[in-house]
């Protein structure tokens, strides 16, 4: 009998050979595990040929699985050409971005200004996270690209866009105003785990200085305000300090740098490729020379 492919079947062969994980792609295509599996069973059902094999943890084609590759990329095209012509929508897949919240204000809109022209039709995803769920998000194939802070000297991870120093702020520049007669530092931090939080806790206690925390949130807007109405002293880089907060630097211990590195998959979409490279523009223009 002839073969009766499936067009989506097809499509996912394509997009786990591309990203080099077929669990990345069912991500990408918001397909369970099992559905995949599902799909890439039904291809040799149908081809009639063992098309993958197992390598490490993840499969690779066989030789009759390049051969249909390379029929499955001619096919999938000229599918979707066709439907074009027609009228019909072809979803393009999403691209998922994520950043931390610092960038939102600025760095995310001119990106994805400047990619909505260059890619009209493209569909992205931004997610904010913390720095540590961004790279793990990366690794693990649920997100394409992020921007995230890393420790200067740890083993190298992404491309570095720059080393930003962090400082303290509060809305007082008067380390007594901030703490207040005798009373331990009062600390504005986000919740744990946290770079910055690490960095400021590791820095005290090294310089025997008493500490209590006043508020801690997730969001960047509550740092922000809860130093505005005076709760507190916070630890974050010169980057896009709101006025009326001022650095402190009397009576507290230096603290180390940062780096802000670029994370993207191993086999990155051409999209979200073109993503990473307008990103790290906007870096370059808003962060870098800001």
């Amino acid at each position: 009998m002839t073969p009766q492919f499936d067009i989506e079947a097809l499509r996912m062969m394509i997009m786990g050979i591309e990203l080099g994980s077929f669990a990345r792609a069912a991500v990408h295509l918001g397909r369970s595990q099992s559905a995949v599996s599902m799909q890439l069973k039904r291809l040799e059902d149908q081809a009639g040929h063992l098309l993958f094999q197992r390598k490490g943890r993840g499969l690779t084609p066989t030789e009759a699985g390049e051969t249909l590759l390379e029929y499955a990329r001619r096919i999938v095209a000229m599918h979707d050409e066709a439907a074009a012509a027609l009228g019909a929508s072809v979803a393009p897949p999403t691209i998922r971005l994520g950043l931390p919240q610092d960038f939102f204000e600025d760095v995310m809109p001119t990106t994805l200004t400047a990619f909505a022209n260059s890619q009209p039709n493209a569909h992205v995803a931004v997610r904010a996270g913390r720095n540590y769920a961004l790279e793990e998000e990366v690794k693990a194939g649920q997100l394409d690209v992020a921007l995230a802070f890393c420790e200067a000297g740890r083993p190298a991870t992404g491309e570095l866009l720059a080393t930003m120093p962090m400082l303290w702020l509060a809305k007082d520049e008067n380390i007594d105003a901030v703490r207040g007669s005798q009373s331990d530092l009062p600390l504005v931090l986000y919740e744990h785990p946290c770079l910055f939080r690490q960095a400021a806790l590791r820095a005290l206690e090294d310089a025997r200085i008493k500490w209590r925390l006043s508020l801690t949130t997730p969001s960047l807007a509550g740092v922000w305000g809860a130093l505005r109405f005076g709760l507190g002293i916070t630890v974050r880089t010169t980057y896009r300090v709101p006025p009326g907060i001022h650095k402190v630097e009397d009576g507290l211990p230096k603290l180390p740098a940062l780096e802000l590195r670029m994370l993207k998959q191993d086999h990155p979409t051409e999209g979200a490729h073109e993503l990473a490279d307008i990103l790290k523009t906007a870096v370059r223009n808003l962060v870098i020379n800001h």
